[in-house]
């Protein structure tokens, strides 16, 4: 079986169709076997001898699914409204144990999309986001650039690791005679990263063979997920199926990333996000609900954010697609060298080359001329196939790879903003990532609320 996605370009919208047609077994005997449609449109393989046999339907699951285009229908605000219509009702018939605390986490790009579109700064975005959605019924909105922290955080630490042990194999081997040195190959390196849903079921459906190489660090989504449904079911004393959490992202595969069954606890019978809503959801539950954000009041915005001591939000350094080259290498650079102030995302201490396609970019940390690490940012799915050629072909020089789906990145989503006619997409794409790199930025290392978890 295949799936096949019609009338794509190399970025996707939730627009298009899937289909997925079923295996047939054919023998010499059936090649002039017929197909035919009834007037309810059922088909039929009409046989030689007349005999007629109803054909199975084919059908998507989302293990079929390659990528955004299949929406869920336990992934859409309508459901949310009916967590937050059940609570309402089980408030007024006294039945407080069928109550869920419902809590909404909203990643930095939507939140930069939105800021965009109403002339909004990425506060003011945040704090009316925060009282609409109050408003609406639900109990805590946290931000995901405080569960990004700990992604880049196991990120460079599962780097350092690997790397280490990919230098240590290498010496043995050196030492070794070719028969015996085979057993220690190991595909450490080079490492690819793994907050892209897009990216990770691309590589499952049609490359396995790269699947080692792929970090097993968790997205923030679904650390957040983590953190809600562990940490905060603990400190507010329910359990993780008594809390209802939804996350606010830029893209429409992180629906079937929430969706995945590597994110559901058995025990509790819930998964880590029950709900995931894209950016232009959000603004259609605006509409929804008569609300206009930029006459809107304010909340307070809550500790699982990312913020100063003076409520200003903090973000991280490096790209709109989370900054995970950026710090990996300047975290790897201190720990496996002892370097100190390299600053990737100004260029200094590294050499950047953009490549023929802007979506394809290395980064390489030198000595005198000669690299010690070299990464790559590799958007949109031409930059990942040339990747994915290299790889197969035993011609990659890269320690680490950044990978993402979308070109441009995580702020040109396919759950993100679009301008109206008048606006290129080139120039909505880069006025978007100007608003999000607004926000000041601050290293995971220094967020005191994460090492607080840590402890």
């Amino acid at each position: 079986m295949s799936v096949l996605l019609k009338d794509l370009n190399d970025y996707i919208a939730p627009s298009q169709a899937c289909i997925k047609p079923v295996e047939v077994n054919k023998t010499a005997t059936e090649s002039s076997n017929v197909i035919k449609i009834d007037d309810s449109g059922g088909y039929y393989e009409v046989f030689q001898d007349g005999v007629e046999t109803k054909l199975e339907t084919a059908r998507i699951t989302l293990d079929d699914c390659l990528a955004c285009s299949v929406l869920i229908t336990t992934q859409t605000h309508e459901e949310l409204y009916n967590v937050l219509k059940s609570n309402k009702q089980a408030v007024r018939e006294g039945r407080v144990d069928n109550v869920k605390t419902v809590v909404v986490s909203i990643a930095p790009q939507s939140r930069a999309s939105i800021a965009a579109m109403y002339k909004l700064s990425p506060l003011q975005v945040a704090r009316r986001l925060t009282h609409f959605f109050r408003s609406l019924g639900v109990d805590y909105v946290f931000d995901t650039s405080f569960s990004r922290d700990f992604s880049l955080l196991e990120s460079a630490r599962e780097f350092v690791q690997r790397y280490r042990g990919f230098q240590e194999r290498q010496r043995q081997k050196l030492s070794l005679n070719d028969d015996k040195s085979k057993g220690l190959d190991d595909p450490s390196l080079p490492m690819l990263a793994s907050s892209c849903p897009g990216w990770i079921c691309y590589a499952e459906k049609t490359h396995g063979s790269v699947l080692p190489y792929i970090s097993q660090t968790k997205s923030p989504q679904q650390i957040m997920g983590s953190i809600v449904k562990d940490y905060f079911a603990k400190k507010i004393g329910v359990t993780p199926n008594n809390i209802y959490h939804v996350g606010i992202m830029m893209c429409y595969d992180k629906k079937l990333e929430a969706s995945r069954s590597d994110f559901f606890d058995e025990k509790y019978q819930t998964r880590d996000v029950d709900c995931v809503i894209t950016t232009v959801e959000v603004v259609k539950m605006f509409g929804e609900q008569n609300y206009d954000i930029k006459e809107s009041p304010e909340l307070p915005l809550h500790s699982l954010t990312k913020t100063t001591q003076e409520g200003q939000l903090l973000g991280s350094a490096g790209s709109a697609s989370g900054g995970f080259l950026e710090f990996i290498l300047e975290y790897s650079a201190r720990e496996l060298f002892g370097m100190t102030g390299i600053d990737v995302d100004g260029e200094k201490g590294v050499v950047v080359k953009t490549g023929r396609n802007k979506d394809f970019k290395e980064t390489t940390l030198e000595v005198e001329g000669k690299p010690l690490l070299k990464f790559a940012s590799a958007y949109g799915f031409r930059s990942i196939q040339n990747i994915i050629r290299k790889m197969k072909g035993g011609n990659i020089q890269y320690h680490y790879v950044e990978v993402m789906a979308c070109p441009s990145g995580c702020i040109n989503g396919g759950g993100q903003l679009r301008p109206d006619g008048t606006v290129p997409i080139k120039d909505w794409i880069a006025k978007v990532n100007d608003v999000y790199r607004s926000v000041d930025s601050s290293s995971p290392e220094q967020n005191e609320t994460v090492q607080n978890l840590y402890r």
